[in-house]
């Protein structure tokens, strides 16, 4: 996606912030579900264009991929030794994705104790010295989703702070600017977010 030009970026920013698009004057809605999966080489910068902020902050997460280990490698090799015809297999349809959304939207429940855990990571964020910019009410929003979106995968109907934790730094990092002196000693917006879950305590249950 970094090696998009800037007028490209802009048309996917308006598509993920309005799903519309806009061509020659007239605009047209995008289908439902409308998802955006986008790659960037985060090591060669020659001929890329970093990515705003503002279109940074509409991803809901971001992750980055390693190395395979020795076994996926194989894998990988022996794949490639002997291609197969490719062939995509279905595995859901629109209409599933739909379905499992709102079924995660208005059936995982999460208590207030756990929103305001996640309201406290992101406000942690906007204070802290190492940061030029902290998160927004998105980075926010993102935890929820994602924590009730990991809670509904790990068979349960609710969220506990430990699926908070598990999702936070995919889910914020990528929306933190962190200051140049910070960045020349090694420090990561990964490492702040480990820092910040680290140092805040979810309340106590009121009985």
């Amino acid at each position: 996606i970094n090696r998009a030009p800037p007028k490209t970026q802009s048309a996917l920013l308006e598509a993920m912030a309005e799903r519309q698009v806009s061509i020659e004057g007239n605009t047209y809605p995008l289908s439902s579900p409308f998802i955006v999966i986008a790659t960037q080489n985060p090591i060669e910068q020659e001929g890329t264009y970093p990515l705003p902020e503002a279109q940074l902050d509409r991803f809901l997460m971001k992750t980055v991929i390693g190395l395979p280990n020795p076994t996926e490698e194989e894998l990988i090799i022996k794949i490639k030794h002997k291609p197969k015809a490719n062939k995509v297999k279905e595995v859901t349809t629109p209409e599933t994705i739909i379905r499992l959304q709102r079924l995660v939207q208005n059936k995982v429940y999460i208590d207030q104790r756990i929103i305001e855990y996640i309201r406290d990571i992101t406000v942690r964020t906007r204070t802290d010295p190492r940061l030029v910019l902290g998160g927004s009410p998105r980075a926010s929003i993102a935890m929820l989703y994602a924590a009730k979106a990991y809670a509904a995968m790990s068979g349960r109907d609710f969220v506990v702070p430990d699926d908070v934790r598990r999702i936070a730094v995919d889910s914020v990092y990528h929306r933190l600017i962190v200051k140049p002196e910070a960045d020349l000693e090694g420090i990561t917006g990964q490492s702040i977010i480990k820092d910040i879950i680290r140092d805040i305590p979810v309340k106590e249950r009121e009985v």
